[in-house]
């Protein structure tokens, strides 16, 4: 990270307040039809890990703290790849700038999203969940990431990625969202793949159970000037740790000041976990416009990916072969 990046992540963590637990008096601007105006563009991008690190048993980082956990990680997304890895040949963020730290930083000294638990961490899993869980691994044991098309994931073909939410989860680059307004209805752009969100505000009832789609069914109002969105629906076909079809998430977007927006959200899924939880994070205005994520090198990178699989394989049996023939 540059002594100039560095220096403005430090000013963010020292000198603006964490929004956690923070009461400030801010009134929003109005859109023409009297709506708290949250357009324009934001990003997600941070540091903060879902979970509370190991080891870490307090809800907030002093700022030094903070600046300290940020600086040994910048320093992790600037390094170089060794040359001929997988990492190597996968990605390099940094060779186009495309870590964390952008133009933007949405920063924060909270140690984890999640804020209840209160120990940070994501509940237990349910009964259904453990099995679930369990027969996944065993699935992904025998057949590998690569060997298919199907076990290929999402992010691997460029279908979609978690960002697109909900929840709204950032990601290694390109975690920036357009927020668009017009009567009656809230739209939200990501940039990565982008995936727009399209969120009626009339009190229109959710789509009927059968329909399943990838980022869900939303529905929005307004609870004084923060945007509460309620969303079910969901394929499971873009899980978040592990969620399923059943999952239910409700989010709250509150402008507390002209940089940024407060955004939480709560995670119901007894299918998943034994009881909801809920995250914090900010998300900080960014300049536009975004760029259109044309990723369709994973998808023209299938063959390849197949190929390499099968080449494996081979290898492999014909190894086993020659050590049995001894």
């Amino acid at each position: 990270m540059s002594v100039r990046l560095f220096a403005s992540v430090l000013f963010v963590l020292v000198v603006a307040p964490s929004l956690a637990g923070q009461t400030r008096s801010y009134t929003p601007p109005r859109t023409p039809d009297g709506q708290p105006d949250l357009q324009g563009f934001w990003t997600n991008a941070t540091y903060t890990p879902l979970e509370r690190p190991k080891n870490v048993t307090k809800e907030f980082y002093t700022p030094e703290e903070a600046a300290a956990v940020e600086k040994q990680l910048a320093a992790a997304d600037a390094a170089q790849t060794e040359p001929g890895t997988i990492e190597d040949v996968h990605y390099d963020f940094t060779q186009f700038g495309l870590d964390t730290h952008q133009a933007a930083y949405a920063s924060n000294l909270r140690t984890s999203m999640i804020v209840d638990p209160p120990d940070g961490k994501l509940p237990p899993l349910s009964a259904e969940g453990k099995r679930r869980a369990a027969a996944r691994a065993e699935y992904d044991k025998r057949h590998g990431r690569w060997d298919s098309a199907q076990n290929n994931q999402n992010d691997d073909r460029c279908m979609i990625f978690p960002g697109a939410g909900p929840p709204m989860m950032p990601q290694s680059y390109n975690s920036n969202y357009q927020i668009v307004q017009t009567p009656g209805y809230v739209t939200i752009l990501f940039e990565m793949a982008h995936d727009v969100r399209i969120i009626p505000l009339d009190g229109r009832p959710h789509v009927p159970p059968d329909v399943r789609q990838w980022v869900g069914d939303s529905r929005g109002r307004w609870d004084g000037d923060t945007l509460v969105v309620e969303t079910t629906n969901l394929n499971g076909k873009n899980p978040l740790s592990g969620s399923s079809e059943h999952m239910r998430v409700t989010e709250r977007f509150t402008r507390v000041d002209a940089d940024t927006i407060r955004y939480q959200f709560t995670v119901e899924d007894p299918a998943t976990w034994t009881r909801p939880w809920a995250a914090e994070l900010p998300m900080r205005r960014t300049t536009g416009p975004l760029f259109e994520h044309a990723c369709h090198e994973g998808n023209y990178g299938l063959y390849n990916t197949l190929a390499g699989a099968r080449r494996a394989e081979k290898e492999a049996a014909e190894a086993a072969a020659k050590k049995g023939s001894r």
